[in-house]
Order: C-alpha cells, then sequence, then structure tokens
C-alpha cells in the first residue's frame, strides 16, 4: 500500500508493523551499494574525452529488470556493431536455429554422361560456402556419371534481389572485407566467412627491381590482377597497395615490397559474387573431368529441372559464433535477407529491415525509435537506444535459444580466437574476465559494449554502453571500466585500469576490438 493510501485513510504509521531489521538493513544495504555503482560510473562517464559526447549507459537486474543505473537512456544513437543484436535475435526467433541454407545443381536434362542444355548453380545465400564446398558438389555431378555440358553454366542468385550493397555504405568502404557484397550465391575465401572476398598474396620478387609475385585464393578468372609493384631492397619499407575499384574486378597493385619479406596476405572484395562462385565451380567441375562448352553467365533454374548435387550449411546455431565473435557483417546482412524471403517472401533489405524491426516491437522496443538501415551496424544512419538494446538482452533469456545466443557473444579476456572473439584483449586479469558476455561496436566516432555481466552477489546484470561523437579514438577503456566495475572491480582499481591494444575505428571481422 502506498504512503499516500495509508494517509488518507487515516491509518495511525506508528500502527503498522514493524519492518524486521534484518530485512531493513538489507534493503539499507542495497541502496547504498545501488548510490556507491551510480557514484562510480558516473566518475567513469564523466571523462574529458566524453565532453560534447551523446552517452547512452542502461544497467539492469537481468532478471527483474530494474534499473541499477542509468544516464541518456533515450538517446538516440548509432549503435555500430550492437546492430548485430537485433539481427541475430530476430534470426534465431523468425528462421530458427535448425535453419540451413541450402546450395543445388540442376540440369533439366541428362543423357548418358551429357547434360542437355546448360547447368544451374543455384544459392539461397550461404555465407560459409567455401572453395572446398564447391569441389565436393563437383564431385557429387561427377559421380552421377556427367562428363559434359552442352550448354552453359548459369549462376542462380534470384533468390536474393540483385541490390548487393546498401546505397548508403560509405563507397571508399566497399573494396574492403567487411563491406563485401551480398549475394545468395557467393565464395567465404577463409574460416571466418568472409563471404564475397578473395585472398590476396603478394611475395617478393627474386632480387631487387623485380615484379612481385602476386596470387588469389581460391584461383579464379573472374577477379584480374594488374601488377606494377616490384620488390625493394632488403630491409627497406613497404610501401605496398592494393586497390580494387568500385564497378571493376582488377585489383592494381603497386609500390614496393622488401626481398626477403614473408608473404602478405589480405582480402579484397569482389564485384558480381554469383560469378566468382559460379567460376570456382566450373574449375571444380574441369578437375573432376566434367567440362563445360558454353559461357559462365547469371540467370534463373527453370521449373522442373533436375537436381545433380546438393549442400546444406551447418545450422544457424552453429552460425552464430563466427558471426558474434568475429562480428562477421556478412553473415548479418545475408541474415537479413534471409528474413525477407522467409517472411515477406522478398530477399531484400526493403523487405527483411522491417521484419526485424517488428521482432523489436515484439520485445517491448517502442515503435519508431529503433531505425534499422542495415543488419550489421555499418550504416552511419542506424539509430537505437541504450534503454533499448537492454531490453532486448533481457528479453533474450526468455527465448527457447538464449543458450546458443548467450555462448555466441564474445567472452572478456578469452584468449581463444572462438571464444573471446572481439573481447580476447581485454579486461584481461580483472573481474571481468571469463565473465562478461557482450557485443562490441566500433565506428569512426561511435563505440558500443553490451551485454550480460554477474556481479559479487551473484546476480546477472544486462548493461548497455554506446558512446557517439567522443573525442580522439575509441575509448574502449571507458567501456571496459564499466564492465570491470560492474563485475565487482574494486573502485580504485578501475580508476587506473588502462585498457591494452588498439581501436580499429571500422567494423570488422577479425580486429579484436570491434
Amino acid at each position: 500500500m502506498r504512503l499516500t493510501s495509508v494517509l488518507l485513510a487515516g491509518t495511525s504509521l506508528l500502527a503498522a508493523p514493524a519492518a524486521h531489521p534484518a530485512a531493513m538493513a538489507a534493503a539499507k544495504g542495497d541502496t547504498a551499494a545501488k548510490a556507491d555503482l551510480g557514484e562510480d560510473l558516473d566518475a567513469i562517464l564523466s571523462d574529458g574525452r566524453l565532453k560534447g559526447a551523446t552517452v547512452g549507459a542502461v544497467v539492469r537486474d537481468a532478471g527483474t529488470g530494474a534499473v541499477r543505473y542509468s544516464r541518456g537512456p533515450a538517446a538516440r544513437v548509432m549503435p555500430a556493431s550492437n546492430m548485430k543484436l537485433y539481427t541475430s535475435g530476430a534470426a534465431l526467433s523468425l528462421l530458427g536455429p535448425g535453419y540451413r541454407f541450402r546450395t543445388g545443381v540442376y540440369a533439366r536434362a541428362v543423357s548418358g554422361s551429357t547434360v542437355r542444355g546448360d547447368l544451374y548453380l543455384r544459392g539461397t545465400g550461404d555465407p560459409t560456402t567455401r572453395a572446398a564446398d564447391y569441389d565436393r558438389l563437383a564431385a557429387q555431378v561427377a559421380a552421377r556419371g556427367v562428363r559434359r555440358v552442352d550448354g552453359d553454366l548459369v549462376a542462380d542468385d534470384t533468390w536474393f534481389d540483385a541490390v548487393r550493397t546498401p546505397s548508403h555504405w560509405d563507397p571508399t568502404d566497399l573494396q574492403y572485407y567487411y563491406a563485401a557484397q551480398t549475394s545468395a550465391l557467393t565464395v567465404a575465401p577463409d574460416e571466418d566467412f568472409d563471404a564475397g572476398s578473395v585472398e590476396v598474396s603478394v611475395r617478393p620478387g627474386g632480387a631487387p627491381g623485380a615484379p612481385v609475385e602476386v596470387g588469389l585464393a581460391p584461383a579464379t578468372r573472374t577477379v584480374k590482377i594488374d601488377n606494377h609493384a616490384v620488390t625493394g631492397a632488403p630491409g627497406s619499407p613497404s610501401t605496398l597497395a592494393l586497390n580494387r575499384a568500385n564497378g571493376s574486378n582488377t585489383i592494381v597493385v603497386s609500390g614496393s615490397y622488401p626481398a626477403g619479406a614473408a608473404p602478405y596476405t589480405t582480402l579484397r572484395t569482389v564485384e558480381n559474387p554469383a560469378l566468382y562462385a559460379a567460376d570456382v565451380f566450373r574449375s571444380a567441375l574441369r578437375a573432376h573431368g566434367v567440362k563445360v562448352r558454353g559461357t559462365t553467365e547469371r540467370g534463373r533454374t527453370p521449373k522442373g529441372a533436375r537436381a545433380l548435387a546438393a549442400r546444406s550449411s551447418m545450422p544457424l546455431s552453429r552460425l552464430m559464433v563466427p558471426f558474434l565473435k568475429l562480428s562477421n557483417n556478412m553473415v548479418a546482412e545475408t541474415l537479413v535477407k534471409a528474413i525477407g524471403r522467409e517472411k515477406a517472401g522478398r530477399g531484400s533489405w526493403a523487405a527483411g529491415l522491417p521484419v526485424v524491426e517488428r521482432y523489436a516491437r515484439g520485445q517491448g522496443v517502442p515503435a519508431g525509435r529503433l531505425h534499422m538501415a542495415d543488419g550489421s551496424g555499418l550504416s552511419r544512419e542506424n539509430r537505437t537506444t541504450a534503454q533499448d538494446v537492454s531490453t532486448i538482452l533481457r528479453k533474450a533469456q526468455s527465448a527457447p535459444w538464449f543458450a546458443v545466443w548467450y555462448r555466441a557473444l564474445p567472452v572478456a579476456g578469452d584468449p581463444d580466437r572462438l571464444g573471446g572473439g572481439t573481447l580476447r584483449s581485454r579486461m584481461q586479469g580483472t573481474p571481468a574476465a571469463g565473465n562478461v558476455h557482450a557485443k562490441t561496436g566500433t565506428l569512426t566516432g561511435a563505440s558500443a559494449l553490451s551485454g550480460y555481466v554477474t556481479d559479487t552477489s551473484g546476480r546477472r546484470l544486462v548493461f548497455s554502453v554506446v558512446l557517439n561523437g567522443y573525442q580522439g579514438a575509441a575509448p574502449k577503456d571507458i567501456e571496459d571500466k564499466v564492465a570491470i566495475r560492474l563485475a565487482g572491480g574494486d573502485p580504485a582499481a578501475v580508476r587506473t585500469f588502462r585498457a591494452s591494444g588498439s581501436a580499429p575505428q571500422l567494423e570488422c571481422s577479425w580486429i579484436g576490438s570491434c
């Protein structure tokens, strides 16, 4: 009963039964602890680098939802890769943990050892398909006795639309692996599943002045190399540069690379990933003794075509680990289009993003406060609030897939790459290490950390810290101090904490602080 009700009823407060002394002491201790926490977090967030910045910070009891700390909870902020919390939760809820992408090879007619007409390679967005997987598909075709294709090899990427990058992504990012094109048919060049990119390796030539040696993996004729780089003197500085102009599939290599230096390897995105995938598959067919007479082109698999080979990806529950641990942008964008295809009949951002936003509203995020321009957080047009991120985190605990999601989040201070992920080099040797499970986020001018931590009383807390418009480099140490304090770190030690490593200014899938 509220105090005002007691007074209005004319009941004497003195007549009310006295509270139990132990309960009064516990309540007093909890209030004091909350006050101390607020003072400590206020001190952390008063860092001079945040002068003039937009700060969103919310800490809540994971069980009751009670707010333990709040600063700028409803400020609309650019979340960077914290946007992946919305995308991943929606994918697990709407597609299901058992969801798999499927890739198939089809033909209209097979006569003896010959495909009469075209051979079709059809994808549904699998971001995990590597060259070895296309080789296995080719082996299945050959195992059916096929040795010749009379027509063309047709790359069918029509499960998704033909808009491969959001128009608002920075054009200068588009040659880099974290901003690759999203396609229903693609190739992942590495075990991180950086789909839509090719690995470029550079070795010094035989002697100073000789051209450097450049290779591609997987090998593909879709991408061309224009090599102007030379081998420098031993010990000389590298001035190597690799650039792919937007709209082109030619990578220009320039500069100097010193003799005796170890091979240098990097990734560059590919224009039209479907033709890249088909070219890798065509080479695999050739290696298995299957000759395609015609050209390689894009098209649609006709109804009634016969399946010759098929591949299913790992389930979404397993894909969550490289997706969230390594903050893989391309998996995020693929999931948005997959959600659009499954729930709205169109594999596009225009179809998928509203579905994800509706999912968020169903979790308690107010209508109109979340704006999703993409699924990864790379767009600078994304907006949310720390309060709403904390709501998503808290509500996820009651989902049947929560254990999968929780395990897929980066873990502070865990040195294993697929354990700690983007938090593996952060908060080491503190009470947060092995305790904090959280999603990181970094863009120029935007930094975020949101997730779960257990305090010294054994209570789980959800927290979200999103910082925009700060001064200097991304203030990862400020986020870390908040998390360490929540984990029970001594306030004096927290004040002197220094983050290790440097913070990149982009959304990435392998650098330690994304």
